[in-house]
């Protein structure tokens, strides 16, 4: 794609940026036919391709109107395009930059504004969700039925292992996920404790600065960034004797972004060596436990369902025999490009598990987004929620918590995190239960003071593609995201992570904890 951009812009980084990102589009259009808002609209300003011409446009000088916004704003960035693009065009970085843009130009009436902080400051700060919450249920029957219907029953809550363990990983309780669905992160230690790895929080790890970067907040999510960088590297440095080999996200949202504090933060003097550390330590739960599959296979009792039944009793053989659907989350096979691993593993502990019609599009929730462009996201949903329900399961699972939130409010079949099935399974077996467990799901982990001193910072503040996609596509894509920053040349993989790149320092580092173990 030609462009002329205006020089005041191409002389900043931002635009540099933008331009390289443009000049790879070669206008084929094929990231229409996976665009969500495209299929429902039929619009080809909302598709990738059109609101790509209008970031161009104004890049290049003309004035954007508060119908180029809504055009950016209807934008679910669950990043389709950019899995189906045989071109690698970085859509999602050159919507970032086109969104920032545009509201700087366009600004937004007092009442979005209204909304979209509250939205900021309410759902990436813990403590004032949780308060929120409370407040919601009581008042839900007060509220729009696309607001009332995201508020759950109170949870009740069941225990977290106590057990030391010499691994140990640690898990982002993030901002809503406490308050929505704290179950998650509980099933999560208890598996991880039955395979002798403890499970741990850092205190004042937070939201992972997501929901802001959504809402063009980019200073507010750079600054969640490193609040958490600073929580987790006194565990991750190298003369840590923590024993802390990794970051295991829960959340696929979550764990989108953080796996970019590299990219976030380099031009960052201080924080971008920390920030390329940790992203390349952090891994979602799905890359991590297929590490431990031969362990989970001989817990369970072998491959296949009607081998489990006889060999560990009726309880779990009746469990994993039910019918489950898998719904990959946009974050996880989009935006991780992580694909068939949830599958695989579940198979292969004999789950009769699959996957639903166009199971690369979107249910509609992408965070903030069921709320801004609710009309959209209930459409989007309808249409998801009608082609699980065809595959006729007894459960929706799923990997990330936005969306079986979203989805659990349209059916009345269960929506569940993948890692629950996998902890019911486990706790109807012999001896399951784990030596000690506590019904406290906040355990913490002391760190130093210079850290403590953040959590004042709290206080001011979110598959498979069609089967039909050529492998020439997918190839592309693959080498895109296999490709090494200019800056961090010397990269080679861990054999701690299953496909993430450490550098040399984090090699050392593993290979140090390694020795230590042996």
């Amino acid at each position: 794609m030609q462009t002329q951009l205006l020089d005041t812009i191409k002389a900043t980084e931002q635009g540099q940026e933008a331009e390289a990102i443009l000049r790879t589009c070669v206008h084929c259009g094929m990231c229409n036919a996976t665009c969500p808002t495209y299929q429902l609209l039929g619009d080809e300003l909302d598709g990738p391709r059109g609101r790509i011409y209008l970031i161009k446009q104004v890049l290049e000088g003309k004035t954007p109107t508060a119908k180029t916004q809504t055009h950016l704003d209807r934008c679910l960035t669950c990043l389709s395009c950019e899995t189906t693009c045989p071109s690698g065009v970085q859509y999602g970085r050159l919507l970032e930059i086109g969104r920032e843009l545009v509201e700087q130009k366009v600004g937004r009436s007092w009442s979005q504004k209204i909304i979209r902080s509250s939205l900021k400051n309410a759902l990436s700060n813990p403590r004032l969700f949780q308060h929120a919450l409370k407040i919601g249920r009581a008042v839900s029957g007060l509220l729009p039925k696309h607001l009332s219907e995201k508020i759950p029953a109170t949870i009740q809550h069941s225990g977290w292992p106590q057990t030391a363990h010499t691994r140990k990983v640690l898990l982002l309780d993030g901002c809503v996920q406490p308050g929505l669905a704290p179950e998650i992160n509980a099933a999560t230690a208890r598996v991880l404790d039955r395979l002798n790895i403890q499970a741990m929080l850092a205190p004042q790890a937070g939201c992972c600065g997501a929901v802001r970067l959504h809402l063009n907040d980019q200073s507010g999510a750079i600054k969640a960034a490193k609040r958490n960088i600073d929580a987790w590297w006194p565990l991750l440095k190298p003369e840590s004797a923590s024993g802390v080999e990794a970051i295991v996200m829960t959340a696929s949202g979550c764990g989108a972004l953080v796996k970019d504090y590299g990219q976030l933060l380099k031009h960052d003097a201080e924080y971008a060596d920390k920030a390329l550390l940790i992203s390349q330590l952090t891994c979602d739960l799905s890359e991590f436990l297929p590490n431990f599959e031969n362990e989970l296979v001989a817990k369970i009792g072998g491959y296949g369902g009607d081998n489990v039944s006889a060999n560990v009793g009726a309880n779990v053989g009746t469990i994993i025999k039910q019918r489950v659907t898998w719904h990959p989350p946009c974050t996880l096979q989009h935006g991780q490009k992580i694909r068939g691993k949830v599958e695989e593993l579940l198979r292969h502990l004999g789950v009769d598990v699959q996957l639903c019609v166009d199971s690369h599009l979107c249910c509609g929730s992408a965070g903030t987004y069921s709320i801004l462009q609710s009309d959209l996201a209930q459409k989007l949903r309808q249409q998801k929620v009608a082609a699980l329900e065809a595959t006729e399961p007894e459960l929706i699972v799923s990997a990330n918590m936005a969306c079986q939130q979203h989805l659990q409010t349209a059916t009345t079949i269960p929506v569940k995190h993948w890692i629950e099935l996998l902890d019911q399974i486990l706790a109807e077996l012999p001896s399951a239960l784990p030596s000690a467990l506590t019904t406290d799901l906040s355990p913490r982990i002391k760190v130093n003071d210079s850290v403590n001193e953040l959590a004042s910072i709290e206080a001011e503040s979110l598959s498979q593609v069609d089967e039909g996609m050529s492998k020439a596509v997918q190839k592309k894509v693959v080498q895109k995201k296999n490709k090494s920053p200019s800056s961090h040349k010397n990269i080679r993989k861990s054999n701690v992570l299953d496909g993430a790149d450490v550098d040399l320092s984090a090699q050392k580092t593993v290979n140090k904890r390694s020795k230590k173990k042996t």
